[in-house]
């Protein structure tokens, strides 16, 4: 985890073969100097997944990718709000696919599923190499069945904890009606509720939770920590490791499984995207090209 928290997200997914960045909601300079501590170079990067369109996950890559040529993968609703709200005007080097689709960078496995949050076409990730799977849900109102049964064969799940719901209701900052987009069925997380959805799994592979996207006045990692070892603990489960992905820090580096030697074959086909611009559509699109917003959570 290169940062995790409301004012910012990415990941970087590595094997031998592959390294894939996870959201860019670092600056740029952060992003290349984080990488730079996992001993990694931007210009390294085989690809870069998008969960969403919101600023805290894609701020940094308009300026990164004005150098690199790296390939941008996401859905097309998500592209289209971003290249709606004036960013990568010129960047050409997208891979487009439909939610729901799976498909490999290099000898990464990627399925995609839809996640219930305010965004036009927010995402969830399965990743697997080898004998190792992750899970990587952040930004969700709710688990839905079908997100739970994606994530069963994941051995490590990063998972948002947004905010301690006492916290949240008593934050005198934050009006009624943002507390009420927060705790919606679009909204984030609660620390209770990813506990609840870590429950569900642990009759799977489950044998690490990185817990992330913290809100910086409605929760603290000893809070998020406390919940989830909680309900770990409730369920018989007092060793399985917690991890809490911070702001300010990238996160030690968690090995999953074994990958095979290579080489690999990328089974991603391009489909070609529309460049028509955000004038040109009919007034009924207009909610396809939503402004870019850093959330305020």
């Amino acid at each position: 985890m290169l940062g995790s928290g409301s004012a910012g997200n990415s990941a970087l997914v590595a094997t031998e073969h592959c390294k894939i960045l996870i959201d860019g909601g670092l600056s740029a300079r952060q992003l290349v100097l984080r990488l730079a501590q996992c001993g990694v170079t931007a210009s390294q990067l085989d690809g870069i997944l998008l969960t969403h369109e919101h600023g805290d996950h894609v701020c940094g890559l308009e300026v990164l990718c004005r150098k690199l040529e790296v390939p941008i993968y996401c859905n097309a609703l998500t592209a289209e709000a971003i290249r709606c709200d004036g960013l990568f005007e010129q960047y050409r080097n997208w891979r487009i696919f439909r939610t729901g689709a799976e498909f490999s960078i290099c000898d990464v496995t990627v399925q995609t599923f839809p996640v219930p949050h305010d965004a036009v076409d927010p995402l969830g990730f399965a990743c697997h190499a080898g004998s190792g799977g992750l899970g990587f849900i952040t930004d969700l109102g709710y688990a839905t069945k079908m997100i739970v049964e994606r994530l069963r064969q994941v051995q490590t799940l990063v998972i948002e904890t947004n905010h301690d719901e006492k916290l949240l209701q008593n934050d005198p900052h934050r009006p009624w009606p943002v507390k009420q987009r927060i705790q919606s069925r679009h909204g984030h997380l609660s620390n209770t509720a990813a506990g609840n959805v870590i429950e569900e799994l642990l009759s799977g592979k489950i044998e690490r939770v990185v817990l992330g996207h913290l809100s910086r006045d409605c929760n603290t990692p000893e809070l998020a920590c406390g919940t989830i070892r909680a309900s770990l603990a409730k369920c018989g489960k007092i060793d399985m490791e917690v991890y809490c992905a911070t702001q300010s820090q990238i996160s030690p580096q968690f090995r999953i499984g074994e990958t095979a030697p290579g080489p690999f074959q990328p089974t991603f086909e391009n489909a070609f995207f529309q460049t028509a611009s955000c004038s040109r559509r009919r007034a009924g699109d207009a909610a396809l090209c939503p402004a870019k917003r850093l959330q305020q959570i």
